[in-house]
C-alpha cells in the first residue's frame, strides 16, 4: 500500500487556478521534492498535505487512512517553513519542545526528547541560547529539531534553505539527507532550486501550471525529461526547431536547419514540427574539423570555476556548450571551432508538449 496518495488534488483562488487534478504517491521513507517555479502550484500542495489549506477537489490519503478534512495537529506532519517560525522569546530547548508541550508529553520525558532531537542536528549544548544569538545555519536546524522531535509519519519542506548562503545551503542538503535516511522519514520536499531537487532526491515531481508533469529520480528526470517544460528548467538545454522526415524503430531522422540529425526517440509520441534538445556538457569542441562536426564560431566565454560556458554561433543557432576546466583555458571569443556531438545525447519532444 502507498504511504502518503495524493489523488486529484484542486485548489482555485476565484478565478485563479493554484492547484489541477494533482496526483502523487509516495512511498514510506521515500524523499520526493516538488520542483517549479513561482506560482506553479508546489507550496499549496503541501499546504493540503499540511492541513493548511482545503483542496476544492481531490483527496489525502496517510497510510490508508483519508485525512483530507483532518485537522494539521491530528495528520502527524513536521513542518519547516521557509522562514523557519521560530519564537524569539523563547529558547532553543523550548522552541524545540512546543509540539511536544502541545501534546501534553509528559516533562521528563520531554526533555529526554529534546535532548535526542538537538543532538541529532548537532546542536548539543545550545538549548539555553534564543534565535537571535544563533546564526542562519543553526536556526534551520533548530526549526528541523523542532519538527523532527514529535516523531512525525512525514516531513514536509517548504523551501528551508532559501535564506541560507551557497556554502551553506550546500553543507544543509547533505545533512539533512543523512537524517532523512538514518531516520527513514517520508519527506517531501518544495524548492524551486533544481541543484537541491537533485542532490537530495528519491524522486522529483517536476511542476508546472498546477500540474505534475513528470515524476521519475533525479538522474531520469534530467536525462530523459518527457516535456518542453521538464527539458528546459531542470537544468540548460540548448533547443531547436526542427521537421521530422522519416520515423525507424529506434530512432528518427530530423531535418534541423541544413543538418538531418538522427535522434532516439525511445517511443515518444510526437507530431511533424519538433524540438531536438541536447544538454550543453553533451557537447564538445573538436580539436579537427570533419564532415561530422558543425562549424562556429565562439561568442562569448564565462569562466565558472569547475567549467567554463562558451555560446558559439552556428549555422544551426546559437549553442550553449559547458567545458570542464583542466587548467588550460578553451578557445577566445570570436575564435572558429568546430562542435560536435553524439546521437546518443539528443533528445526529442513535441512543440505542443
Amino acid at each position: 500500500m502507498t504511504f502518503l496518495h495524493l489523488e486529484g488534488l484542486s485548489k482555485r483562488y476565484d478565478d485563479f487556478v493554484a492547484v489541477n487534478g494533482l496526483s502523487l504517491d509516495v512511498e514510506r521513507g521515500e524523499f520526493v521534492s516538488l520542483l517549479g517555479p513561482s506560482g506553479c502550484g508546489k507550496t499549496t500542495t503541501l499546504q493540503m498535505i499540511a492541513g493548511f489549506v482545503t483542496p476544492n477537489a481531490g483527496r489525502i490519503a496517510l497510510n490508508g487512512r483519508d485525512i483530507t478534512q483532518l485537522a494539521p495537529e491530528k495528520r502527524g506532519m513536521g513542518v519547516v517553513f521557509q522562514s523557519y517560525a521560530l519564537f524569539a522569546h523563547m529558547t532553543v530547548a523550548d522552541n524545540v519542545g512546543f509540539g511536544l508541550e502541545m501534546r501534553r508529553v509528559p516533562r521528563a520525558q520531554r526533555v529526554g526528547r529534546i535532548r535526542e532531537a538537538l543532538a541529532l542536528v548537532r546542536l548539543e549544548g545550545l538549548d539555553k541560547r534564543y534565535p537571535r544569538e544563533l546564526s542562519g545555519g543553526q536556526r534551520q536546524r533548530v526549526a528541523i529539531a523542532r519538527a523532527l522531535v514529535i516523531q512525525p509519519d512525514v516531513l514536509l519542506l517548504d523551501e528551508p534553505m532559501s535564506n541560507l548562503d551557497a556554502k551553506l545551503r550546500e553543507e544543509m542538503h547533505i545533512e539533512l539527507r543523512a537524517i532523512q535516511r538514518k531516520l527513514r522519514i517520508t519527506t517531501i520536499l518544495v524548492t524551486h532550486d533544481q541543484v537541491e531537487a537533485m542532490t537530495m532526491s528519491d524522486r522529483i515531481a517536476v511542476m508546472h501550471a498546477g500540474r505534475i508533469v513528470q515524476v521519475a529520480s533525479p538522474l531520469d528526470a534530467y536525462e530523459r525529461p518527457e516535456s518542453p517544460f521538464a527539458s528546459t528548467f531542470l537544468g540548460r538545454t540548448n533547443a531547436f526547431e526542427g521537421t521530422v522526415l522519416e520515423r525507424k524503430p529506434n530512432c528518427c531522422v530530423v531535418q534541423v536547419g541544413s543538418r538531418q540529425l538522427h535522434v532516439r526517440h525511445e517511443g515518444r509520441e510526437f507530431g511533424r514540427d519538433v524540438h531536438v534538445y541536447v544538454r550543453p556538457e553533451k557537447l564538445r569542441l573538436a580539436h579537427n574539423g570533419t564532415g561530422d562536426t558543425l562549424p562556429g564560431r565562439v561568442r562569448t566565454r564565462v569562466f565558472l570555476g569547475s567549467h567554463w560556458m562558451l555560446e558559439v554561433d552556428s549555422a544551426l543557432g546559437v549553442f550553449r556548450i559547458s567545458q570542464p576546466n583542466t587548467g588550460e583555458p578553451p578557445p577566445p571569443e570570436g575564435e572558429s571551432v568546430h562542435v560536435e556531438w553524439s546521437d546518443d545525447d539528443l533528445r526529442i519532444l513535441t512543440m505542443e508538449a
